[in-house]
């Protein structure tokens, strides 16, 4: 078993022991057990980055092995510098989740810690799948547990929530299936996504496979105006599961998008472009609006999350390594900065039972050490320099500059839309006099809250001071991608 399987597998079967410990009287157990399961699954990513080797485009950590020679269907893994920082991420984030959810959840604990473990493990074999059905028994795997996440620790509508975050997801999927079995066909029998990048595909086949993956990664990012599901899930879903839905599932469809769309259909990719510029923008502009009027917080940083997924899908289809590289940044720094809104917003929760901005002002004066952590992610999801929020934001707006002034300048409102919204929302929750008695009794942070906000801050902080381990990671890979895409343009 390789260092791949390793990060796969072990939150996996972790997760399969904790299923199998039953009733609630061992809680305490299971925390545990879950919290070892979650930092095992981070400690078995540090030899990834120590063995990483930068400066080549190639597949790293590579296990091949056959799966079903019936089909020629491969368990083929690896790693380059497009999906390498999502398997840490992955890993960071749960273990953050598992500590969140220590007090919170006292029913059927076993259950939902073991539905998160099971959940990391699936999303870090979407990021390492080289096999195109392998990719997609992972990508629809990770339905099913963010669905039992939604259906059974959500809020009052939990059920219609977790039904609208199943449907709209796998409808969209079910065009990709498709696309694959047809790559299948074309590629003579071969499911490796190594392979599909190099058949030599003609106009009307590359813009059906590219409309085909479109269907799915669009949804999933999720991009206007396939993205109402959304803030309803969000609402829904328990703190833990907005975390990780906004940290890392949602980069599964932008990911598809390099992976899938642009290699394998790129001349389709070039010809629809400017759809999916528009579509981003109007996420960065439209839905930044949409955001500012919310009464609601978590519909507010929900609506955020679209809002800065449209950079990433902006940067993605500008065709240029600074748009590419920075919408890969914007991802690993949505990741951070998204998950420590959505906790933070649990943490008040937690304590008043409401998510109305207005069930709120002045708590800065009961809370002020959590008023500060909260300041900071704030101050990051305004995109603020020093920030993780920055990097990926800047190096988007440069890219499109570099393609269109006014596609950069449009680009660029998003930072004042960005400001308004998140700075407004804080202003009204956290300044100013204390406005009720939920308020005034509130109290600060334990050292279990403390230690989540510290670890956060220190990844939105490290990101935002010194990106240069994000960026060198991905600078060969991306060079190759965008080669591949061009060459194909002048055949």
């Amino acid at each position: 078993m390789g260092l791949l399987s390793l990060a796969i597998w072990t939150p996996i079967v972790f997760g399969v022991v904790l299923l199998a410990l039953g009733r609630d009287e061992h809680a305490k157990v299971v925390r545990w057990i879950a919290l070892i399961g979650a930092v095992c699954g981070l400690l078995v990513t540090w030899p990834l980055y120590t063995g990483f080797e930068i400066g080549t485009s190639a597949m790293q950590f590579v296990e091949n092995v056959s799966w079903i020679e019936r089909f020629n269907i491969h368990y083929h893994l690896g790693l380059d510098g497009i999906s390498f920082w999502f398997v840490p991420l992955t890993a960071f984030i749960t273990v953050i989740v598992v500590i969140a959810g220590w007090e919170v959840i006292t029913e059927r604990v076993n259950q939902y810690m073991g539905a998160f473990l099971i959940l990391s493990g699936l999303m870090i074999g979407v990021f390492s799948a080289l096999d195109g059905m392998l990719f997609y028994v992972f990508f629809e795997a990770t339905l099913i547990p963010m669905y039992l996440i939604i259906g059974i620790w959500g809020g009052p509508n939990k059920i219609y929530a977790a039904f609208k975050f199943f449907l709209y997801t796998l409808l969209g999927s079910l065009l990709t299936l498709v696309a694959l079995i047809y790559l299948y066909a074309a590629s003579g029998g071969s499911f490796d996504i190594q392979t599909w990048h190099k058949l030599p595909l003609g106009s009307t086949a590359q813009t059906l496979l590219f409309f085909a993956f479109f269907a799915a990664f669009a949804v999933k990012v999720p991009m206007w105006p396939v993205h109402t599901w959304l803030p309803d899930v969000h609402v829904e879903a328990p703190t833990g599961g907005s975390a990780v839905l906004a940290a890392i599932m949602l980069k599964l469809g932008a990911y598809g998008f390099l992976r899938f769309s642009m290699p394998i259909a790129p001349d389709a990719s070039r010809e629809w472009a400017w759809l999916i510029i528009g579509l981003s923008l109007t996420a960065v502009i439209y839905v930044g609006l949409v955001a500012m009027v919310q009464k609601d917080m978590k519909k507010l940083v929900a609506y955020s999350s679209v809002a800065h997924m449209g950079f990433v899908t902006l940067g993605f289809f500008i065709f240029n390594d600074l748009g590419v590289a920075g919408g890969l940044v914007q991802m690993i720094a949505h990741g951070f900065v998204s998950g420590a809104m959505f906790l933070s917003i649990g943490v008040l929760y937690d304590r008043v039972h409401s998510r109305e901005i207005a069930s709120y002002g002045g708590v800065v004066n009961t809370m002020p050490k959590f008023a500060a952590f909260a300041l900071l992610f704030s101050m990051a999801n305004c995109g603020l320099p020093g920030t993780a929020g920055f990097v990926g934001e800047w190096m988007v707006i440069l890219g499109a500059v570099q393609s269109n002034f006014w596609l950069g300048l449009l680009a660029a409102s998003a930072l004042i839309f960005g400001a308004a919204y998140t700075l407004w929302m804080f202003k009204r929750v956290y300044l100013g006099p204390v406005t009720n008695d939920h308020v005034r009794e509130l109290t600060d942070i334990n050292a279990r809250e403390f230690l989540i906000m510290t670890l956060l801050a220190i990844a939105v902080l490290a990101m935002g001071l010194y990106p240069k381990p994000f960026t060198d990671v991905m600078n060969a890979s991306v060079t190759d991608l965008l080669q591949h895409v061009a060459a194909s343009k002048l055949n």
